[in-house]
């Protein structure tokens, strides 16, 4: 055991209490939380502008500071993007997260000296629970990847620019830095199908313990390191034990990716954003993430079916029900405040706070009135090919409004490594699923309103081409479950 490892152990015991504490006092944390953003923001423009140095509480906050999305925050962004100070949080950040937004164009998310430590330090907490709590360190001294966007840093009004993966990629500790892959040069690779052959090269002959990154862009780079070498990536890299993803739910691809691999491999989820580092997987065996109450985020919840009413119910964690699906508002140590991120999240426990994310408040469908959401199709393609060979590279859903004869019905597009014997049969127990998930769903299904799902197959690489051919193929990006419209269906039909 080298040094490396033989230090993370007690590394690891000394992070565990200090997380323990914030975790097992949630309502002090987030209320001491809630106290130093607003005093802290209290002299910027925004603070002025919301009356902060009156709020003494949330009921003051409901108040003062309404809902907005980043289109609503805007005007305050494009006056720190130009190089004003003080505006959103005090001084100037220290980064810009570009991100593609769909109506907003070309997002840009700050990161302040504040916010910084919140991106690097509950992704390495994470690792440290897993050691804690599996007594596994040994991978430390091995090589560890994370698929990432390229870390070249562009400059705009004396504030650094780029994707947040990218920027994360100069926070790696020095301790990491001969562990870690691939090389600076490959990884400022644009072209991400470019990136993906340079990175199994430079991987193959090392002995790679961890590997990391959204699954999609995981599995071409498997499916690339298999096809160059005819063998498992298991018996590749003999020593990979630990699978570190985020971005989206990881049960669609888990059988490809067994497969792939050739043997069962821990993982741990993360729930990282340009906006902040919301939750991460603390247990192996336990449903959920562990929501970062102690990270300079102030959470509030507002229930789903109430999110488009002219004054929805705004709450916090102490008022939180488990099993109820929430929009999730923040306000941060970023200058973020009552911030839509646009996500939906449904808590596993309260004790500790952990969740799962189910999905995009814009994402989803009821074109009928269902509205069904990501959890729920995921969970129904899962029902329907557990203990079966049919193994789901992607796949998006959208509804069919105007068929050519017959009822109205939602179009499944997967793109399958292996195929059913029967796509009507898979079709039935998908859609038997998912009315078992949704009650909306079961009654149009019942009353006649639509008819049962149908399956289109989509070629071998079709969601890949799809996604390059809008731009946005590799890094942070990602296929949505689901659509109310058919924009990205008219593209995938056969």
């Amino acid at each position: 055991m080298s040094l490396k490892s033989l230090f993370a152990k007690p590394f690891a015991i000394y992070i565990h209490k200090k997380v323990q504490k914030w975790a097992n006092n949630p309502i002090e944390t987030q209320e001491k939380v809630f106290h130093n953003l607003i005093s802290e923001a209290s002299k910027t423009a925004f603070g002025e502008d919301h009356d902060f140095i009156n709020i003494n509480n949330h009921d003051d906050f409901i108040k003062r500071v309404p809902i907005r999305d980043y289109e609503a925050l805007k005007p305050y962004v494009e006056r720190v993007v130009a190089g004003e100070k003080d505006i959103l949080w005090k001084g100037k950040p220290l980064y810009f997260a570009k991100t593609s937004g769909t109506t907003s164009g070309a997002k840009y998310i700050p990161i302040t000296a504040q916010s910084m430590p919140n991106h690097v330090n509950a992704a390495r907490n994470a690792i440290l629970l897993y050691i804690h709590e599996t007594g596994n360190s040994k991978f430390v001294d091995g090589k560890m990847i994370f698929l990432q966007g390229s870390p070249i840093l562009t400059e705009q009004n004396g504030v650094q620019l780029g994707r947040l993966s990218g920027i994360v990629a100069h926070y790696v500790p020095k301790y990491l830095q001969k562990n870690r892959l691939p090389s600076w040069e490959t990884n400022c690779i644009e072209d991400w199908e470019t990136k993906v052959d340079a990175v199994v090269e430079e991987t193959l002959p090392e002995d790679m313990t961890i590997i990391s990154g959204i699954p999609s862009w995981v599995q071409m780079y498997f499916e690339k390191l298999q096809n160059r070498t005819g063998q498992k990536v298991g018996d590749i890299f003999k020593n990979f034990n630990l699978f570190i993803f985020g971005g989206v739910n990881y049960e669609p691809y888990r059988a490809k990716f067994e497969n792939l691999i050739g043997r069962k491999v821990d993982s741990i989820e993360l729930y990282p954003a340009s906006e902040g580092f919301f939750a991460f997987q603390d247990k192996q065996n336990e449903k959920g993430m562990l929501l970062q109450l102690n990270s300079g985020m102030f959470y509030e919840f507002i229930l789903v079916e109430e999110f488009f009413e002219a004054h929805p119910t705004r709450i916090t964690i102490k008022d939180i029900e488990v099993g109820k699906n929430y929009v999730l508002i923040i306000s941060t140590n970023a200058g973020l405040w009552a911030y839509n991120v646009g996500d939906t999240v449904i808590f596993t426990s309260t004790k500790p706070y952990r969740v799962i994310v189910s999905g995009r408040i814009k994402h989803f469908i009821s074109a009928f009135g269902e509205h069904v959401i990501s959890k729920e199709v995921e969970y129904a393609l899962k029902e329907a090919t557990e203990n079966t060979s049919v193994r789901i590279n992607e796949f998006t859903v959208a509804p069919q409004i105007s068929p050519e004869s017959g009822l109205p019905y939602h179009e499944w597009f997967i793109e399958f490594e292996n195929e059913p014997e029967s796509l009507s049969v898979l079709a039935k127990k998908i859609d038997e699923a998912l009315q078992q998930q949704n009650s909306y769903y079961l009654d149009l299904i019942v009353g006649k309103v639509l008819q049962p799902l149908k399956i289109s197959v989509v070629k071998k690489n079709g969601f890949q081409n799809y996604m390059k051919s809008i731009g946005k193929l590799g890094g942070q990006n990602k296929i949505p479950r689901l659509a109310n419209d058919r924009k990205i269906a008219n593209v995938l039909k056969p």
